[in-house]
């Protein structure tokens, strides 16, 4: 099967482009030269593998794969896998690019990559999702290691998957290699807090910014655009510290309660109902444009990329922008949001809690020894907190907004890592 990449969607920017266009401000602002500027921007490795499957039914289907490893420059590649049927090999080099920069904001030595799988895990049963990735793992054999390139879950996967890629890399050695992947379960070598290390990081970084901002938190009200793991854990952590809760929303639509959502009653109600908020009687309905322009102080898209875009930027609200999802604004919005005055804690920052206790799993699984749950969390809070305080001094220092002050830090530090290393 030969790889046919997608037709753009119409006023849907190109994610690696867009990623392409904050990191050429970037660059620009650090004065990169040629040489450093093509290294840093081009993936190390781009590979598509056709996995033939065996379904329930007897039949066999080929699945289409990818793996991109954008960069090993400060250490092994490390990066999710998605399984979405709209899985495109742009949208795995956006995520891989990213993923070099998260790991450098937060200062933790891996590099960056991505993977995925074109497939609706919707419609698949438990074993032939298991039998995909267990050929998607035999398939990349040579890429995955634990010193080479370590994936992790992302939209579509979970715990099971991760163990089912750990046990099969395992067999191919002879031995356990529970290091290959991070995002096990906890009886496999997973860390503690690495479920909601993702809406903590976020939580951590709206705290920070608010404070920055002189906002108080029990004064200040939120929308949580996405009610998944990344969403519900930050909406619970927030209303933790007194920010009320008046929106959120998830793939059935968004609720509104003026007086604040019972976080809690929430996140039970989806839990009990297939992971779904539809039917909820603690808020009303509304769209999910009038949720991400609703009057609130904050809001915290953590679903999906593109949400802020152009088209809805100039009615956006809130004060602070903090994002949890991937790539949830689009270049041609930041021109619009920054006039606006508004501050946004971007993507390669904010959303970085969970790759830092990834990190910590992976130290974890080398060293053989187990953290408790306060030592894990004690350090991705320092560490969050100290990358925030670094980009907002970046930020402040050359007069850019956070997003750009953040690539500059990432950027910097890789660059700056390549020509100590000695380059080519």
């Amino acid at each position: 099967m030969a790889y046919k990449e997608p037709a753009p969607i119409k006023d849907k920017e190109n994610p690696f482009e867009s990623m392409m266009s904050r990191f050429n401000i970037a660059a620009e602002v650090l004065g990169l030269d040629d040489e450093t500027y093509e290294v840093l921007k081009s993936p190390t490795r781009q590979v598509i593998v056709n996995l033939p499957v065996t379904m329930d039914d007897g039949s066999v289907r080929v699945f289409e794969g990818f793996r991109v490893v954008h960069s090993n420059i400060l250490g092994p590649s490390k990066g999710g896998i998605r399984y979405d049927k709209g899985v495109f090999l742009d949208e795995v080099k956006a995520l891989a690019a990213w993923m070099t920069w998260k790991c450098a904001v937060v200062d933790i030595p891996y590099g960056g990559a991505k993977g995925g799988i074109v497939c609706d895990p919707t419609t698949m049963s438990a074993g032939e999702i298991e039998r995909l990735t267990r050929a998607y793992t035999v398939a990349l054999i040579d890429t995955f290691g634990p010193d080479q390139d370590i994936p992790a879950p992302d939209m579509g996967t979970g715990p099971r998957e991760m163990a089912w890629l750990m046990d099969e890399y395992s067999k191919t050695k002879g031995m356990t290699v529970n290091s290959v992947v991070t995002g096990k379960p906890l009886v496999l070598g997973g860390s503690l807090g690495r479920v909601e290390a993702t809406g903590r990081g976020v939580m951590v970084s709206a705290m920070a910014a608010m404070e920055k901002l002189g906002m108080d938190p029990t004064q200040s009200t939120a929308a949580v655009q996405g009610f998944g793991n990344v969403g519900s854990w930050a909406a619970k952590l927030l209303a933790e510290r007194g920010v009320k809760i008046l929106g959120v929303s998830d793939v059935s639509g968004a609720y509104w309660n003026e007086n604040g959502i019972n976080i809690e009653e929430a996140i039970a109600y989806k839990n009990a109902h297939n992971g779904r908020l539809e039917g909820y009687v603690g808020a009303e309905p509304i769209s999910n444009d009038e949720l991400l322009t609703s009057a609130v102080d904050l809001l915290v898209p953590a679903a999906v990329e593109d949400v802020i875009t152009a088209r809805n930027a100039d009615q956006i609200q809130a004060k602070l922008i903090v994002e949890g999802a991937n790539g949830p604004t689009s270049a041609n919005a930041d021109k619009i949001i920054n006039e606006k005055g508004i501050m946004v804690v971007p993507d390669i920052l904010a959303n970085s809690g969970g790759v830092t206790v990834s990190y910590f799993e992976w130290v974890q699984n080398r060293l053989g020894y187990k953290w408790s749950l306060d030592m894990v969390t004690e350090r991705s809070d320092r560490i969050m907190t100290e990358a925030f305080n670094k980009v907002y001094a970046t930020s402040q220092k050359y007069s850019v907004p956070m997003r750009i002050a953040a690539y500059i830090v990432a950027i910097d530090k890789v660059a700056q890592t390549y020509k100590f290393r000695g380059g080519f």
